[in-house]
């Protein structure tokens, strides 16, 4: 069977997916490297953002598979040629969003300072991370109704709204989070860390209104409820979140147990860890755009069984994200005796990242294999299988890893290596599993 698909058309839609899927973790890295530079004792600050920005990042990374799984079912629905019959599904899936976003708001906002307890943060850093979190936690609505509907246009095979939405939110809070943090003598007050936090939840605000003009003028559908009678592929829909949740649930179990083991070992380490993990999470968001990519075309190519095509898709996205990862890490190998001082001048926090930061770079390539492939599990559908996924590797390989090399008191590295075994097993495992179904798959098709 001839492939049906180009590189062009992978990169139409990886291209602007990058830039758009590094807009929530840019907010988070901004915050940082601004707060960082503040006047007086920014250490402080600086882990409790860090540690706010990673646990945002995580809770939307777990919320954002909404978005995931009504991407596969607009692409599923495609390649089926049946989009019509989904009209009354999209507006259902947005409200459902912002339902969620607000009773996560309400159920983690008052207990702030208890969470962040939970993750070993206390004094002045749990003060300020408990205030932050309260203010950026206001955007959990925004941010889960812009998730849905860029879902809805990866589906629909087009990235490049949701690009143009999260880079205004993101220039907006850049722009906004430099003035609120040191302010302007006599016109505008320094808000310090709660400036950050403001800037951030304008720029959530000015992605969905972007959004919605979006689907509004670019889409035949709307957040309009006609009627209450639930879709007949919303419970399919659920089911899908419900299993993609559970899968992320497990990534934020290893971020959780990083950042316990980071808090345990000192201010500086856990300032250090912030960090590391905010540009691990900020690469991660880059590189994922090819997993986008892989996402929307191979749910369309899903439904109409294009094994070869799959091939080409899978052989094409790993390749151009290993690349994209490679030139990252070679980059910041480069500029690694200066990145450091982007984000705080404390001797300690720099000795401890120049020591660690070589492990987040080396990681790099295998994270890209296994992003794309989960990307294109995830347009598939395949959420249980997925989930199982994670929860075995992080019980059986990240924890152990871990907890051995903490008894060997290797502190902040322990962590990161033991994140580097994890993306090894999800790479390796991923890779073989996609060769056997399209095999099967072919086997089915010449049947």
């Amino acid at each position: 069977m001839a492939v049906k698909i180009t590189t062009s058309q992978i990169l139409k839609l990886a291209i602007p997916a990058i830039i758009a899927g590094i807009a929530e973790p840019l907010i988070s890295i901004t915050d940082l490297a601004i707060i960082g530079k503040m006047d007086g004792d920014s250490t402080n600050a600086l882990a409790a953002v860090g540690l706010v920005g990673t646990f945002l990042s995580a809770i939307i990374w777990t919320l954002a598979q909404t978005k995931t799984s009504i991407s596969s079912i607009v692409s599923n629905t495609l390649g089926e040629n049946n989009l019509d019959k989904i009209n009354q599904l999209i507006p259902q899936v947005v409200w459902l969003n912002i339902a969620l976003g607000i009773l996560i708001y309400l159920v983690t906002a008052p207990i702030a300072t208890f969470i962040f307890t939970l993750y070993k943060a206390d004094g002045e850093v749990l003060s300020i991370a408990s205030s932050y979190y309260q203010v950026r936690a206001l955007g959990f609505p925004m941010t889960l109704c812009a998730f849905a509907i860029f879902g809805i246009f990866r589906g629909l095979q087009n990235t490049s709204w949701a690009m143009i939405a999260s880079l205004s939110g993101a220039v907006v809070n850049i722009l906004l989070t430099l003035t609120l943090v040191y302010g302007i003598d006599g016109v505008i007050p320094s808000l310090g860390v709660m400036g950050a936090a403001y800037g951030s939840l304008v720029a959530q605000f000015v992605m969905l209104l972007i959004a919605i003009y979006f689907l509004y003028k670019n889409t035949v559908f709307s957040m309009q409820l006609t009627f209450w009678k639930p879709h007949t592929k919303l419970k399919k829909h659920i089911l899908l979140t419900a299993n993609f949740f559970l899968r992320t649930v497990a990534i934020n179990v290893a971020i959780y147990l990083s950042y316990r083991y980071a808090n345990s070992y000192g201010v500086a380490q856990a300032a250090a860890h912030a960090v590391l993990m905010n540009v691990w999470l900020f690469f991660s968001f880059l590189v994922d755009g090819f997993a986008n990519a892989g996402n929307a075309i191979g749910g369309k190519l899903f439904g109409s069984k294009d094994a070869s095509s799959l091939r080409y898709l899978a052989n094409k996205t790993s390749l151009y994200g290993v690349v994209m990862a490679t030139i990252l890490a070679v980059i910041c190998f480069v500029l690694y005796p200066f990145l450091g001082t982007r984000f705080t001048d404390d001797p300690e926090v720099l000795d401890i990242l120049a020591s660690t930061f070589w492990i987040v770079l080396l990681m790099q390539p295998i994270n890209a294999v296994a992003f794309v492939y989960d990307g294109i599990f995830k347009g598939w559908g395949e959420a249980p299988y997925l989930r199982n996924l994670l929860w075995l590797l992080t019980a059986f390989v990240y924890w152990p890893v871990l907890y051995l090399l903490d008894f060997f008191e290797w502190q902040l590295q322990a962590v990161w290596w033991a994140f580097f075994a994890w993306m090894i097993g999800r790479s390796v495992v991923l890779f073989f599993k996609f060769k056997s179904k399209v095999s099967f798959m072919e086997k089915d098709i010449a049947v």
